[in-house]
């Protein structure tokens, strides 16, 4: 029996309108406490969003921005950061581009650019709950977890393959889909930040469960005991797990393989 579940969020857990099905998911938590398996958030985004989704169960554990931040209400179990050279490199090499848009996240906040679209500002504004407007990307007074950028969707292959030369050996780009890379820390990934709290919780990966659609979820897929790819992931992430949820994350995928894994 696993002792602890993980669910990525967009594409996996959450429906298309943001949302999941309460009432549903309340009876699985419940059922989840009864058997003493630990409920885990593993995603990209930020804590103070992430967070948000979850009033009603105060014990969940956040793995935040792609397993650098983690932490719950009361503890914060881990932090990892760029260092300041690494920042720099990075963050000049964003800013020369005018095709991206991009995020700082730091630990304090995420850093925008007040030059970028309006629409992308607001947009972002759901996923980031606390979130910067400034004249650069700079943030001299944090310190920085993660880089988030944005390019038009037929260029997601093309920017993967430039940030992996322009940033070798400082960061590893990781793709959610539709024009969307994260600029994470080397090694430092959902899967890392999973073994991390699993050494604080005596729970090792082989005792978890993972679920996951795009590919900053494939390492916690490969590496999980039991790794749960979403029917409506991407190929290469239904390719690398153990099992596939019945019906996709409108239908609440996560929810309905719970329902029969914990009867």
């Amino acid at each position: 029996m696993i002792k602890l579940v993980a669910v990525d969020m967009d594409g996996t857990f959450l429906n298309s309108q943001q949302d999941y099905d309460r009432e549903r998911f309340a009876k699985v938590h419940a059922r989840m406490t009864e058997l003493g398996i630990r409920f885990v958030v593993a995603s990209g985004n930020q804590y103070y969003q992430l967070r948000s989704f979850f009033t009603d169960y105060p014990n969940t554990i956040y793995v935040a921005e792609n397993g650098a931040y983690i932490r719950d209400a009361e503890t914060t179990y881990a932090v990892h950061t760029f260092s300041p050279e690494a920042t720099e490199t990075i963050t000049q090499y964003l800013t020369a581009d005018p095709v991206l848009a991009a995020i700082a996240c730091g630990v304090k906040t995420a850093h925008i650019r007040g030059s970028e679209d309006p629409a992308f500002i607001n947009e972002m504004h759901r996923y980031y709950h606390r979130l910067q407007l400034q004249d650069t990307l700079e943030a001299p007074d944090d310190q920085i977890m993660k880089f988030a950028t944005k390019m038009p969707p037929a260029r997601t292959q093309e920017y993967l393959d430039k940030y992996n030369e322009a940033f070798a050996g400082i960061a590893v780009p990781t793709s959610s889909g539709h024009g969307d890379i994260d600029i994470i820390q080397p090694g430092r990934h959902k899967a890392a930040g999973l073994a991390e709290l699993g050494e604080v919780l005596n729970i090792p990966l082989s005792e978890m469960a993972a679920f996951g659609d795009g590919g900053n979820d494939l390492e916690m897929i490969r590496e999980a005991g039991l790794g749960v790819a979403m029917k409506n992931a991407d190929p290469e992430v239904l390719a690398a797990a153990d099992a596939v949820t019945p019906v996709d994350n409108d239908a609440s995928g996560v929810c309905g393989f719970l329902e029969d894994y914990l009867k």
